[in-house]
This record gives C-alpha cells, sequence and structure tokens, in this order.
C-alpha cells in the first residue's frame, strides 16, 4: 500500500507508504490527501499530520511517469500538473491545522507538500531540496509561492536553480520550521503539537488559518476588515466566552 489514512480520533495521519520510491508521489497518496481534507471537515478532527513509512518524506515526482507523459499532448500534461495544484488547494483550504512530519527529507514536490502544510516538524538530519532544476525541470505545486512567503530571495534561488539541498537547520534558523527533533522523532514531536491544537478552540484556530494564510496577497486595507470581521464574530461566539472566563479565572479553558 503506497499510502493510507490513519484515523486517531481527532486527528487524521496520512501516511505516504511508497518506500520503493522514497515517498514518489503516487495516485493512492494524491487521494488519501484529498480524501483526508474533506475528512477534515468534521468537526471532531483538530489537525492532519502528513508524513511517511519510509526514511524520506517524499522525493516528488516519480521520474518514470514523468517520461511517460513526453508522449501525450501538452494539455494532457497541464491537467496532470493541475491533480496536483488541487490538493495543494485543497491543503490550503482545510478547517483544521496541516502539520508536515519531515524524516530524511523533501525533494522536488514533496518540498512543495510540505510548504504547503501550516507546521513543519523536522528531524535535524533532514535536507530540503528543489531538484526540478536537475532533471531539466521547473518547480510545480506552489513551490515558488511558498518561497517567496518564507525564504529570502537568493536562498530560494540558489535551491531553485542550482538544486542543492538545504539542511533543516538552516531552515530553522530562517523560522521555515516550526520545530526541529531528532532523528525518528517528527511524528512524535508532530503528535505533541495536534495535542495542543486539539486542546484549542477549533473555530478560532480554522479564522486563524485563514486570515494569515490571506495576509500574503491581500492589501492591509482589506486584511483589516477581515480581521474586523473575524473578531466581532469571534467575540460573540461561544469559544470566546469561554476562553475569556477562564483566562479571568486563572484557569484552563475547556473547550466543546
Amino acid at each position: 500500500m503506497s499510502a493510507r489514512i490513519e484515523d486517531k480520533g481527532d486527528r487524521l495521519i496520512i501516511w505516504n507508504g511508497n518506500t520503493a520510491r522514497r515517498g514518489a508521489l503516487s495516485p493512492e497518496l494524491y487521494d488519501c490527501i484529498a480524501r483526508a481534507m474533506e475528512q477534515a471537515q468534521e468537526p471532531r478532527i483538530r489537525a492532519v499530520i502528513l508524513t511517511s513509512e519510509g526514511e524520506f518524506f517524499c522525493a516528488g515526482g516519480d521520474l518514470n511517469v514523468l517520461i511517460e507523459r513526453r508522449g501525450v499532448s501538452e494539455s494532457e500534461r497541464r491537467e496532470k500538473v493541475d491533480d496536483l495544484h488541487d490538493l495543494v488547494r485543497a491543503m490550503r483550504a482545510c478547517p483544521v491545522p496541516v502539520i508536515a512530519a519531515v524524516e530524511g527529507g523533501a525533494a522536488g514536490a514533496g518540498l512543495s507538500l510540505a510548504l504547503a502544510c501550516d507546521l513543519i516538524v523536522a528531524s535535524k538530519e533532514a535536507k530540503f531540496t528543489a531538484a526540478y532544476v536537475k532533471a531539466g525541470l521547473v518547480p510545480d505545486a506552489g513551490l515558488t509561492s511558498a518561497m517567496a512567503r518564507m525564504l529570502p530571495r537568493p536562498l530560494a534561488m540558489e535551491m531553485c536553480l542550482l538544486g542543492r539541498p538545504v539542511m533543516a537547520t538552516r531552515f530553522a534558523e530562517l523560522g521555515a520550521i516550526t520545530r526541529l527533533c531528532p532523528q525518528g522523532a517528527a511524528l512524535e514531536e508532530a503528535m505533541l503539537l495536534a495535542d495542543t491544537l486539539a486542546a484549542g478552540p477549533r473555530a478560532a484556530q480554522s479564522t486563524i488559518r485563514q486570515l494569515v494564510s490571506a495576509a500574503y496577497e491581500s492589501t492591509e486595507a482589506a486584511q483589516l476588515d477581515a480581521e474586523r470581521d473575524a473578531m466581532a464574530a469571534a467575540a460573540g461566539a461561544d469559544e470566546a466566552a469561554e476562553g475569556i472566563a477562564a483566562f479571568l479565572e486563572k484557569r484552563k479553558p475547556v473547550y466543546r
């Protein structure tokens, strides 16, 4: 099985099981990500974790598949890329935080998927590579957009033009990784983050995701309006009533 979803009650774990190809993208992984994003609409789900069963998070597109696509029309190739882009859009639209638990490394579209997540946990030994140029290809799956938001331009150019890997420790220094951990502990650390999220206010977290994501492309005026509307709605909700009461009473809030 090259991909599967594990339902842990308040969180979903998407397992990339394509270990024979270092976690290369597969139709099964596409399907699991799409189904998990739909299932995350359920109120009980508080986080989604994307990880790998092997020693490498995701090596990106399968080059054997890309060779086969040389024989089809350009419009058909565009449709295949759109399938991948639809996954990124679904991840961005997910109502709960998506966490990447990265062991070994992420390359090509695997790096794109990692950067599409809201939070990234990575082992200190993990490497991130925009490997497209080494195969005469160009970035896809939102990689250039994510890099522009998260990394200095010279580093983004170095990674994309030269295909040089960057260690997780350097990514962490730039603030692009949520948490570094020892090798083999990425999923465990991701689960701890999911625990923290599960104890928080789901609706507020969902709105925060939307506001932060929109801020990268929105004008300040539009963002101020969005924050006004969101705050006005949140202040009248049950989550705020519980959160404020807990703060004033010096206790931990209990969100339902």
